[in-house]
Parts: structure tokens; C-alpha cells; sequence
């Protein structure tokens, strides 16, 4: 049974484009490895930009500096 945990930032994405991630990363691991669809479980954790760091700062520093 694969499980694939996907994190992202919580800043705007869609309950619509979070049901295309978990169905294309499903086929992924239909398509690639053989996996059955019906045993994979994918979960999205997702984190505020405060909580998130690059480069030793916060994605919301480095998103009002342009980065």
C-alpha cells in the first residue's frame, strides 16, 4: 500500500486542484510502479508560509522581498 504525503504551503490552493493532485499522483503510481489505485493513499499536509523556510527564511519573507 503506498503512501504519499505531499506538503504544501496553505496559501490558495483549490479543494479542485488538491482532488487533481491526489488523482494524478494516484495514476502516477499506477502508471510508473504498477500500483493499485484502490490501496494508495496520498494525504496533503499544508503549512503556512510563516512556518515554511528557504534558505533561513520564512516563504513569506521571501515572497515580499520577490524572491
Amino acid at each position: 500500500m503506498p503512501f504519499v504525503n505531499v506538503k504544501i504551503t496553505r496559501d490558495g490552493a483549490t479543494a479542485e486542484q488538491k482532488a487533481a493532485l491526489i488523482k494524478g499522483v494516484t495514476q502516477l503510481l499506477a502508471d510508473t510502479p504498477g500500483k493499485h489505485p484502490a490501496t494508495t493513499v496520498v494525504v496533503i499536509e499544508e503549512a503556512d508560509t510563516d512556518n515554511w523556510g528557504i534558505g533561513g527564511e520564512s516563504v513569506t519573507a521571501r515572497r515580499k522581498a520577490g524572491k
